[in-house]
């Protein structure tokens, strides 16, 4: 799949059913997104197949994934937020 492809798939998949997911999500696939290399790419799609409610968990600190590198993703998207 080419990124032209990729890009408007992931903008749908950033949409979820909860408003602080979706100012975290989104802007990160438009802004942060191309940045990534091909490894952190396909863990950002993994990242998006969780479900909303460990999502939130994740982003709000109330937990951690046990997938170190999710772990390192949402790090990543939580650190171009407070920057």
């Amino acid at each position: 799949m080419t990124e032209l492809m990729i890009k408007p798939r992931l903008r749908w998949a950033c949409r979820r059913g909860m408003l602080e997911l979706d100012v975290l999500l989104a802007p990160f696939v438009e802004e942060g997104y191309d940045a990534l290399s091909l490894q952190q790419k396909q863990d950002f799609e993994r990242l998006l197949a969780s479900d909303d409610p460990d999502l939130f968990a994740w982003f709000m600190g109330h937990g951690k994934s046990t997938d170190p590198a999710i772990q390192a993703l949402i790090q990543l998207i939580l650190d171009r937020v407070r920057v």
